[in-house]
């Protein structure tokens, strides 16, 4: 979205909350067109305006993308807009709980480029290269002898399955060495066990 399209975008926002009678302040109004008006330029200088444009999800570590995507997930199940939710908690100086991080340490300028395109970036498709760490088959503790080791992988087969009311992802890798490993969950519960290569 062009910062154009986002400060139209944010003005019909402001009549909007007029009209349901939660009225934003005039500086409430003012910091988020000053942010727009700032990612203006950053998106000059950075070279968004080129064409290339960096996942903002790769930003992430494997730990806080996998808590974004649960909280994504979460929030969509619900049928509540989470861009919106996460922008009218920071708004109200509410704590976003899990996800608060994402204001704290990326900012609005990393929600802004955000856009529903990059969520399908992450997902896997066969023959895609990888990372896997072996905290998928051993016991990994930060202070134990048995360290995060990470190891490189191939996608062979990438499947859903449906238990009844939830349904999840799951992965066949092959490693260098012939090796098949079925990862269950691979969106869900073991999004932090692997990466991109690095």
């Amino acid at each position: 979205m062009a910062p154009d399209e986002i400060e139209s975008a944010l003005q019909a926002a402001f009549n909007r909350c007029d009209v349901a009678s939660c009225p934003l302040t005039d500086q409430q109004k003012q910091i988020l067109l000053q942010m727009v008006e700032q990612n203006r330029g950053i998106s000059h200088l950075d070279g968004y305006d080129d064409g290339y444009e960096q996942n903002p999800l790769h930003e992430l570590s494997s730990e806080e993308l996998q808590v974004f995507l649960g909280y994504v997930k979460t929030k969509e199940a619900q049928n509540i807009p989470w861009k919106i939710q996460l922008l009218n908690d920071w708004l109200h100086g509410e704590d976003s709980g899990e996800v608060h991080f994402i204001r704290q340490r990326y900012g609005i300028q990393w929600l802004d480029r955000l856009q529903h395109y990059h969520f399908d970036v992450i997902r896997l498709k066969v023959g895609d290269r990888i990372e896997v760490c072996n905290a998928l088959w051993e016991w990994v503790q930060d202070n134990s002898p048995c360290q995060r080791e990470w190891f490189p992988c191939d996608v062979i087969q990438v499947y859903e399955t449906n238990d009844g009311e939830d349904s999840f992802a799951n992965c066949i890798v092959r490693f260098q060495n012939g090796t098949e490993y079925e990862i269950n969950g691979i969106y869900e519960w073991n999004q932090c066990n692997w990466r991109w290569p690095r």
